[in-house]
């Protein structure tokens, strides 16, 4: 009987389209980080811009002396279904920080604060959509380039964010402004025959 259950839910989990589905539009949540130096807690926003790229932007600190904002573009594959993704992309990093310099010479290590940083970022995960609420858990390493020692980071993140717009709703109001600025500028279908009638 739960063998039963479990390919009932697998079956309805992977053929509707209504209520699970990686296709969204907009999306808002949080994000929770970890590397070998802090935790941090973050909000993440993402906003599908064509098919299958999305911007992703995380606002994450951990209420102490690091609080960095991270600007993402990401490519979104399917594996067998729109629902579960692996994504991978690139972006830029703004924060203010700590700073640990190793001294090799006099074995020392000198630990700043309040450091502005300014890094590049990589980035690769797995998402899944269910329920309107998008789940991902990524890998996504900083490349230090001012303000901050050592020059790499690595950070592993979970994510938890709600749909707030779906992609079926986000492709229908695309529609709606091209045809109405189509209608604006006269450039309809009706439009393209009625003109040539006009000059006449």
């Amino acid at each position: 009987m739960q063998k039963f259950n479990l390919v009932l839910f697998l079956f309805l989990l992977f053929s509707s389209g209504e209520s699970f589905g990686q296709s969204y539009g907009s999306s808002l949540g949080l994000r929770f980080g970890n590397n070998n130096q802090y935790r941090t807690i973050g909000l993440s926003v993402q906003q599908r811009i064509q098919k299958g790229l999305t911007v992703e932007g995380i606002l994450q600190s951990d209420f102490n002396v690091n609080s960095t904002f991270h600007a993402l573009l990401q490519k979104h594959r399917p594996i067998l279904t729109k629902r579960l993704n692996y994504y991978y992309g690139a972006g830029i990093s703004l924060g203010i920080g700590e700073s640990q310099e190793k001294i090799p010479e006099s074995m020392q290590i000198i630990q700043t604060y309040g450091n502005t940083m300014l890094g590049l970022d990589l980035i690769a995960g797995l998402e899944f959509t269910a329920l309107g609420v998008n789940f991902s858990v990524d890998y996504k390493p900083n490349i230090n380039i001012a303000g901050r020692q050592p020059w790499y980071s690595g950070q592993v993140g979970i994510s938890a964010r709600s749909v707030l717009v779906k992609g079926k709703q986000q492709k229908k109001n695309r529609r709606i402004k091209a045809r109405e600025k189509r209608k604006k500028n006269g450039t309809g279908f009706f439009q393209r025959i009625i003109q040539p009638l006009k000059n006449n």
